[in-house]
């Protein structure tokens, strides 16, 4: 499915990002083009959401910060691009819903396992929610590794500054299938974090 809005800005975007970020895209034969997916980056700046979907060229939903939907502007914003509030301080059953939804459509949702920014640069733990939601609906993972973001603009700075930013999109990884549940998810996210890893 093509995305309209998303292809106009999309070159212009992409054309900056490498001119400021010098942004290279790997790996991006591995993001499947139709059906159920959850793209699970790292995260560390602002900038993520837009960055990892520059290649995407399908519709994209993504899971964000209930904070952010109330910022005057951005909030509504960040809404018309598909995105929808989680909140993380609890286990918010209106958006595990919400993102189930998603997925039993076939669309693209992306989740930050991590629930936030890394505050040093370093990979954070993983919460498991994501990997839940995978094995619950069979639905494949694809891990995005984002390196180099945080050093351009760290949690501490107020904008970006020039840098070096390689985005790699890895193999998708599947849940093994039967056994319990909970082990599954726990090994379908540990594969995801050593894909992660393995670019970082």
């Amino acid at each position: 499915m093509r995305t309209p809005v998303l292809d106009l800005w999309r070159p212009g975007f992409h054309a900056l990002c490498r001119a400021y970020f010098g942004l290279e895209l790997r790996g991006v034969e591995n993001i499947p083009a139709e059906g159920a997916v959850l793209i699970v980056p790292n995260h560390q700046t602002f900038a993520d959401p837009p960055l990892v979907t520059i290649p995407v060229r399908r519709p994209v939903y993504y899971m964000a910060w209930a904070r952010l939907f109330t910022l005057p502007v951005f909030g509504t914003f960040i809404r018309a691009l598909r995105a929808f509030p989680v909140d993380l301080e609890k286990t918010d059953s209106r958006a595990l819903r919400q993102a189930a939804r998603i997925l039993k459509a076939e669309e693209a949702l992306m989740m930050f396992p991590e629930g936030g920014r890394t505050r040093d640069g370093r990979l954070q733990p993983f919460k498991l929610g994501a990997f839940r939601l995978a094995v619950s609906h069979g639905t494949p993972v694809l891990p995005v590794t984002i390196s180099g973001a945080w050093e351009t603009w760290p949690s501490t700075q107020t904008l970006p500054r020039r840098g070096r930013v390689t985005i790699t999109y890895h193999p998708l990884e599947r849940a093994v299938r039967g056994g319990d549940p909970r082990e599954a998810a726990r090994d379908l996210c540990d594969r995801t974090v050593a894909a992660i890893a393995s670019a970082l």
